[in-house]
This record gives C-alpha cells, sequence and structure tokens, in this order.
C-alpha cells in the first residue's frame, strides 16, 4: 500500500506544438486523463498527475497505465490532440504481518542428535516482499532448560530448530515450545512491528546411547615401588539407556605400550601389573574405555591420571664427581672444596643432608669438614706440611644421610691432590714426576725426544726392509702375479744338437694331454671341455700349419694364459722322435750352417712361447 495523501504528485509530463505561440490559441495545450481514473487526476494546465485514490494496495494491484491527453486550442472545439502512456507501479510497505501456515508443528527428534543440527522448520508467510517480508524467529515458551534455539534461513525465511544441549530420553521424552516470528520493518503508523505465534511440540524418540562413566576423567594416586596388582583405583560406567546393558571396561593399550597396568573388565578396578618408579615417570595417563555387552559398537572412553608418590628408596650422593686441589704452601684451616648432594627422590618438606666423615677418618689430622647450613660443607686442611714427594693424594670418604622416612645414606669419597702453586695459589703442577726432573728438562721436552727416537727407529727399520727387497733373487714363485714383467733369455742355443726341440710333442705335457689343467693366475668364470689333444706322428708334421692351429686355439680359448702371462711346467720334456729340422738331415760340425729358417719361425715360436714356458733343453731352441 502506498502511504500517502489524495492528491499527492506522482509525476509531471510534458508536451510541445509546433504552432506559433503567439498566434491566437493554437499553441495553448490543455491536459486531461482518458484512461486511469479514479485512481489519478491530472492538472490541466500544469500536467501534473496526482494521486486521486487514497489506499491503494500494491498486493492487490502493484501496476497501472494512466494515458494522457494534450490538446491544443485550449481544448476548444476544433483543437488538435496527442496522447501518451504513464506506466505507474506501486512501491511495498510494511503493511502485512508474517503469518505460521500451521498453528501447530509436531517433531520427533532422536535423543543422540548432534548439537547444532536442525531437528525440525517453521515457516511464517509475509505478503510483503524484499526486506518488509523478513521475519525474526523467538522461542518465548517451554525451553526452560535452555536445549533448544531458533535462526532464520536467509534464503527461505523458515525458523530452524536446533539442539544447545544434548536430549536425554530417560530423563524428558517431549518439549512443547511456543515460536513467534516478528517482522524486522514497520512503517510508521502502520501499526507494526507484526507478529505471530505458533506452537511446535517436539517429541524425543529414545536412541542406543553408549556407557556414560561418571566422570569424564579420573586423577588417581599410588605410591611408588608399589606391589604388583595393588589396587589404583575404580572407574565407573553405566548405560543409560531404559533397557540398560552390562558394561565392560578394557585399557586403550596404546597409551599403555609397557603394559604396566590392568583393569578388571566387570568391575573396573585398575591394578599395578609392573612396579612403578616415580623418578623415571611421575605421571601415567591412560585411556579406558566402557563397551555395552549387548551392542560392542557402544563405546565411551575416559582419560584416567595416575600419579606415583614419592617414597624415599633413593639415597643422597655428591652432585659431582669432585677433585679437590690442595697447594703445598696452603694455610692451615684452608677451604680445600665446597660440596652439595643431591637426592633423586622428592620429599613434601624438601631435602635436607647429613654430612659425616666414615668412623675411621674421625680422628683424621689431615682433613676436616664444616657444615655450611646450606646442604652444602667445605672440607678444610689441618696443617700446611704436605708435600707432593711423600704423598700425592689422598681420598676422603664422607657420608651423606638425607632426612626421608626412614632415611638413607651414602659414602662418596672426595679425591684431593696435591699441587705446587704459585705465591698467589694459582695451581701449577700437580704430578710427582714433573717436580722430580732435572732443572731445565720438561715433559713436553722428554715427550719430543721420545717421539724422536721413534722416529728413528720407523725409518730403519723401512730402510732394512727396503735393503732386503733389494736383493731377493728374482725367481718367480708359482703363487706370485708376473703379469706385465718381461724374462729375457741370452743364450743363443747349441745350434745344430737342439733341433730336436722343435718336436713340438715336447711342448706338450703328457700330463695334460688328455686332461684340462686349469690356469693357476685366475680362476675363469665359465667352464669349458678340455681340448681334445691331437696326435702328433713322429714323421711328416707340418710345423708351420701346426703352430698357426695352436695359435688360433690359444688365441680364442679363455682358459688359455693372456700375453703378459708367464706359465712355468714342472715338465722338461722328453727329447724329441722328429729328428732333425736341418735341411741337411745330418750331422755336420760346419760352422757356416744355414739358420734361415729362425728368421721365419723365430716370431711364431716367441708368441708360442708366451703360451707355453717349456724346459731347459726346449727354451734354448
Amino acid at each position: 500500500m502506498l502511504w500517502n495523501l489524495q492528491g499527492t504528485p506522482v509525476t509531471r509530463v510534458t508536451a510541445s506544438d509546433a504552432d506559433d505561440p503567439v498566434y491566437g490559441n493554437s499553441a495553448r495545450l490543455v491536459y486531461s486523463i482518458l484512461e486511469g481514473q479514479p485512481y489519478f487526476s491530472i492538472d490541466p494546465n500544469s500536467a501534473t498527475i496526482k494521486i486521486a485514490l487514497h489506499g491503494m494496495d500494491r498486493e492487490m494491484r502493484e501496476e497501472y497505465l494512466v494515458v494522457i491527453q494534450a490538446k491544443d486550442m485550449g481544448g476548444h472545439m476544433g483543437g488538435l490532440s496527442g496522447t501518451t502512456t504513464v506506466t505507474v507501479t506501486l512501491t511495498d510497505v510494511n503493511d502485512n504481518p508474517p503469518k505460521f501456515s500451521k498453528s501447530l508443528y509436531e517433531f520427533v527428534i532422536p535423543e543422540d542428535l548432534p548439537i547444532g543440527k536442525a531437528g525440525g522448520r517453521v515457516k511464517a508467510n509475509d505478503r510483503d516482499i524484499g526486506e518488509n517480508a523478513k521475519s525474526t524467529y523467538n522461542i518465548i515458551e517451554g525451553d526452560e532448560r535452555g536445549m533448544f534455539q531458533i535462526s532464520t534461513d536467509g534464503q527461505t525465511q523458515e525458523g530452524i530448530l536446533k539442539l544447545k544441549k544434548p536430549l536425554d530420553f530417560e530423563s524428558k521424552k517431549a518439549f512443547t515450545l511456543k515460536v513467534e516470528a516478528t517482522n524486522l520493518r514497520s512503517e510508521p503508523g502502520s501499526g507494526g512491528p507484526y507478529r505471530d505465534t505458533a506452537t511446535v511440540k517436539v517429541v524425543v524418540e529414545d536412541s542406543d546411547e553408549p556407557p556414560v562413566f561418571t566422570r569424564p576423567a579420573y586423577v588417581l594416586e599410588v605410591n611408588e615401588n608399589a606391589p604388583v596388582n595393588t589396587v589404583i583405583g575404580t572407574v565407573n560406567a553405566r548405560d543409560p539407556d531404559t533397557m540398560g546393558s552390562l558394561v565392560r571396561y578394557f585399557i586403550d593399550r596404546h597409551t599403555d605400550l609397557e603394559r604396566q597396568f590392568n583393569i578388571n573388565v566387570d568391575d573396573g578396578k585398575i591394578t599395578l601389573a609392573k612396579a612403578l618408579d616415580r623418578e623415571t615417570d611421575m605421571w601415567h595417563n591412560i585411556t579406558v574405555t566402557a563397551t555395552e555387552v549387548r551392542n560392542h559398537s557402544q563405546i565411551s572412553r575416559a582419560v584416567v591420571a595416575i600419579r606415583v608418590m614419592d617414597v624415599n628408596d633413593n639415597a643422597p650422593e655428591f652432585a659431582t664427581e669432585y677433585e679437590a686441589f690442595l697447594c703445598e704452601n696452603g694455610k692451615p684451616g684452608q677451604v680445600i672444596q665446597t660440596i652439595s648432594a643431591v637426592d633423586r627422590d622428592d620429599p613434601i618438606q624438601g631435602h635436607y643432608f647429613d654430612y659425616r666423615l666414615v668412623p675411621e677418618m674421625l680422628n683424621n689430622p689431615n682433613f676436616t669438614i664444616k657444615n655450611n647450613q646450606d646442604n652444602s660443607i667445605s672440607v678444610l686442611a689441618k696443617h700446611d706440611t704436605f708435600r707432593r714427594q711423600k704423598q700425592e693424594m689422598y681420598y676422603l670418604p664422607i657420608i651423606v644421610t638425607d632426612n626421608g622416612h626412614p632415611p638413607l645414606s651414602s659414602t662418596n669419597t672426595l679425591t684431593i691432590r696435591v699441587c705446587g702453586c704459585s705465591k698467589e695459589g694459582i695451581v701449577q703442577s700437580c704430578n710427582v714426576e714433573a717436580y722430580v726432573l732435572p732443572i731445565g728438562l720438561s715433559m713436553g721436552a722428554l715427550i719430543a725426544i721420545l717421539a724422536c727416537i721413534i722416529l728413528l727407529l720407523v725409518i730403519v727399520v723401512l730402510f732394512v726392509t727396503l735393503r732386503r727387497h733389494k736383493h731377493e733373487p728374482l725367481i718367480i714363485k708359482d703363487e706370485e702375479d708376473v703379469r706385465e714383467n718381461i724374462i729375457r733369455y741370452d743364450d743363443e742355443g747349441g745350434g745344430e744338437e737342439d733341433t730336436e726341440a722343435f718336436d713340438i710333442a715336447t711342448l706338450q705335457n703328457p700330463d695334460g694331454v688328455n686332461g684340462f689343467l686349469p690356469r693357476k693366475d685366475i680362476k675363469p668364470d665359465l667352464q669349458f671341455m678340455p681340448r681334445a689333444g691331437q696326435h702328433n706322428g713322429p714323421n711328416g708334421v707340418d710345423v708351420d700349419e701346426f703352430i698357426n692351429v695352436r695359435l688360433h686355439e690359444a688365441d680364442n680359448d679363455p682358459t688359455a694364459p693372456p700375453y703378459d702371462s708367464i706359465q712355468i711346467y714342472g715338465y722338461e720334456g722328453r727329447g724329441s722322435g722328429a729328428g732333425s729340422l736341418s735341411s741337411l738331415e745330418t750331422a755336420s760340425s760346419d760352422s757356416d750352417q744355414n739358420y734361415d729358417y729362425l728368421r721365419e719361425w723365430g716370431p711364431r715360436f716367441r708368441r708360442l712361447g708366451e703360451l707355453y714356458s717349456v724346459g731347459e733343453s726346449d727354451r734354448e731352441t
């Protein structure tokens, strides 16, 4: 509804006439409404459109079309006219109250509904639009326990009922609430703000709930060193459902990895499984679970903090390993060392330590102790006649006793060294050896001299070792690695009489003809079948072909020795059955024999010699 009075201007229109306004009434215009009455009127001269009817309602009709006519000649007969259409839209005002669609709403909410979750929705409708249609919801009656809250959904303008506290079917099964919806805005004189109310009945539905502990957390105490199976305390949980189930108790072993505690599954009594030491762990935090017997999925947990109470089971001892230094020129009554003690126990009344010398040292002529009244003592020298030559070190046993129940004590020994000091009392040397050394020769000098002697001995040993290695014979042993070594022979041979060595059979070891002799320098990765020996007749042997075949076999045989390896054979050869290789075929003493065949076969035999090491007579050839 448009809240204004009759005659309120809405808008103004204008029209123009091309005639000369000076010439008579040709350009004098008069305005009138052809359509739009009785809601609007127009001033005939100013063309101002005004409200003619009070109380138009936007909710009934929102838009109006007003047709305006402009006529010249002052509106008289014979004048010309023109028309225009004006669209008038009514704006909304908050003149309608919200209204619930129902006077009674009923919701069934399970008792295990999480807090903050929606349990139901209500809706108050408003004929207004925009901001004027927005409503606020409140619970005005029936929620004395503060169990519920209601909020507005900004999209749907519904009231959402939520839980503020968990429901309990066993304590209260239903709630009756009174909900109010209120407009946020109102116009002056409209009678607002507008309100409407509705009743909301909430029925609590029973759910199978997990067990509930009597306390969310337990704090128990036990003395350290208490015997195994000592009862520390009890936890208790119950099934809150009407059909209450029995409860079983367990310890979450992730919180008790060392299994120091046990719990009775039926009554929840927690006992010790191992003795505890407060000095190791003062607190133990474990988690106990309670499970329904008839529904194992219903589980609750509670934290149990176990405090270990102190027992006087540790004797006091020196705070550190003290070592005192006493100057030879010290004065009687001089404080040598101040000693304090520590105790791993923690009595409620605090620590108090009593110090005393062992009984056999009560008449000690050298040292005494004085209590400083702050749990510490001072060790004093009784005279000034201490000498390192006479006694370098003293041991003073001291008994320390605590004030526990029962009191415990321990004996600790203070080591006192006699030292040479400057006149200012600064310790310079505490060793007897340093004191008796000749003047001008310190311990550092002696160490330097000893290091030089050792160095000389090392040099002499190295020299002798190198000399021995230098004179070692050049004999190649089987186990030595002779690769990359060259052995040179200057023996030129004996001439014609050595031609028997050309019997190739001589180069073969009879022991290996029908077998396989493995290499001694390396172990082949792959095992090959031994090469079959070739029979060499005593006559008609083609030496050229024989050597080429053997060279080819050696080059392609992975079990043959490498080029830079020498194999030593113990077989010296049996002579040659092939006879002389000389072209003369007869013995001759001529010194001008033709040895050209050595130039031809020499390189081949040299390669063969790299593969076979033969006896002394064969090497000559």
